[in-house]
Formats: C-alpha cells, structure tokens, sequence
C-alpha cells in the first residue's frame, strides 16, 4: 500500500503511515491520500485514478461538504472521534463553570457572592449530537450520577443515557430541550443542523438552563441567543464555537454576564497531532488488512 501525506507533508502522519506497514510515496503513485495542511479546493490535484481513499484531518468536514468534492466512488474517512476525550473534557469544564458561576466571579471587582449557582450533581443533562464526544462526556459524568437524555441521528440507545430520541423527532428534541438543566450541542453541521438551536428551542429550555457549544457555532442562532440571554429566559451559555467564528470585537456575548465564551479552544492545536497520528495509524492498519475504517464519511449525509 503506497500513502502520500500532503498537500503538505508532516512528519508525525508520515511516521504513522510507516509505523502501520505502508510505503510513503509521491502523490502520483498513491492509492491512499492523508490529507494535511490545505483547503479542500486543492483536492483535484490529487484526485487521480488509483486513489482509493483519502483521511481527512478533522472531525468537521463541512468545508469538504460545501466544495463539492466528495463522491461515493471514493471512500472519505474524516477524524471523527480522534479528539472525543480531549473535547469532552473541556464540556465539562464548562458546563463545571456554567454551574458553579466561575464566569461571574472571575469578573467580579468586588467580593460579592453571585446568584443562580447549581450542583451538576443530580442534574438532568441533554446531549444533542451523542456520538464520540458525547458518549466521552456521559463517561466523564457518571461520578456525577446525571440523568442523560440523549438525540442521536439513528435513534438508537446511547449507552449511559436514560432516553435516546433520534434527530428528526421533533417532540423528542422538545422533550429534552425542557428537561435538561444543561443542553450539550455537539453535533455536526450539516444543513439540517443549522441553526438547530434558534429562538423556538431557547424559549423550551429551562429557564435556569446552560446551553453548552462545542460543535460549530452554526448550530445555535446567535442573535436569538443574545436576546435570550439579556431577557433571562435561560441561566446562560458556555460556546467554544460560535458563529461568526471569530467573535468580532466588541460583540454582546463578550463580557455578557450569562456567557462564558472560549475561542475554539477545545480541542488545543498541540494535543491535535498525536491523536491524528495515533488514528492515521490506526486507519492505515485497517486499510492494509481490509478491516472497516474508523471515521467513514457518509457522503449523503454530509458527515
């Protein structure tokens, strides 16, 4: 099995490719491409006959979704779930934080104790997206004895979680948005996806609920938000991601009393490589022995 890592090359993917038994070799003559280090739009210099299959380098591939360049001919594995443990535990820092009102006080300049702090022992969490970090999360919660309630697209049981409804029933996403005292988004963005948290789903939320992004900031409807946030028609929210991405300047989620913003820092650039390697490896492995790969696109699906 020849394997090219590029556009640009990165010595910890090509030692993975050799570590799993392949032969690194120029793009030409690959039958398998480790996508690093450049924009979908590029892709057709690469895309030649002979190529079989081709590892994305992050979880989210709507960029590849919106270029045009997936096919069915050609299997697309993307990182999905490379990064579950590293983003799930930043949600719970967060949700930790969302709870325990450590935003407010970090801003305090007087000693004075804030209100709405909560237990997110006992609580009812609601996960909109359970796959890799989800299921991570629900692992990372037990100590916590929660109540899960879970929306995944199949519908069926994610393990850890009392209820599982599947992404296109509506009174099961309803269910959940008014029960859960936090309301993970994780899920991936795709066109059903967006703005799947708009002004109709906030006004079901409990009004002393967290909502907690760490997907793709076009998951949530920003402006909605805000307006949910200066009415206190929820508790507050905890984005890694939002949407624009970057937060300009000077936007009402900055420095919002009921927000806690990260600037996309969930899954941090150094903790990246290792795990990607590690599934560059992995996948290679599989490849080579004609075993399913680990993160398949679904093409149709646009994940």
């Amino acid at each position: 099995m020849k394997v090219h890592v590029g556009p640009v090359s990165q010595p910890d993917l090509e030692a993975a490719v050799v570590a799993a038994g392949a032969e690194l070799s120029s793009a030409e003559d690959a039958n398998a491409l480790v996508w690093f280090g450049a924009e979908p739009n590029r892709f057709a210099e690469y895309d030649r006959p002979g190529l079989e299959w081709v590892q994305l380098p992050s979880a989210g591939i709507e960029s590849w979704v919106a270029s045009g360049v997936l096919r069915e001919d050609l299997t697309f594995t993307s990182a999905a779930g490379t990064f579950a443990q590293t983003v799930a535990e930043h949600t719970l820092g967060l949700m930790l934080s969302g709870a325990r009102q450590l935003a407010a006080m970090a801003r305090a300049t007087t000693w004075q104790r804030p209100e709405g702090m909560r237990s997110l022992t006992g609580s009812t969490v609601g996960i909109i997206g359970a796959g890799g970090i989800g299921k991570a999360l629900i692992e990372m919660l037990r100590p916590f004895q929660v109540r899960v309630l879970a929306v995944n697209r199949s519908g069926k049981p994610v393990l850890g979680a009392e209820r599982t409804w599947p992404a296109d029933d509506a009174d099961g996403m309803r269910e959940l948005l008014a029960n859960s005292d936090f309301v993970v988004v994780a899920a991936p963005a795709t066109s059903a996806t967006s703005k799947l948290v708009d002004a109709a789903a906030l006004e079901t939320m409990k009004s002393d609920a967290w909502l907690i992004n760490i997907a793709r900031g076009s998951l949530v409807d920003t402006d909605a938000l805000v307006e949910a946030l200066d009415a206190g028609r929820i508790g507050g929210a905890a984005l890694d991601v939002t949407d624009p991405e970057p937060l300009p300047d000077g936007h009402p989620l900055f420095g919002h009393p009921r927000a806690l913003i990260s600037p996309h820092t969930a899954n941090p650039p150094h903790l990246q490589m290792p795990a990607l390697a590690r599934r560059v490896e992995e996948n290679v492995r599989r490849h080579i022995a004609g075993q399913p790969l680990l993160g398949l696109v679904d093409v149709t699906a646009g994940y």
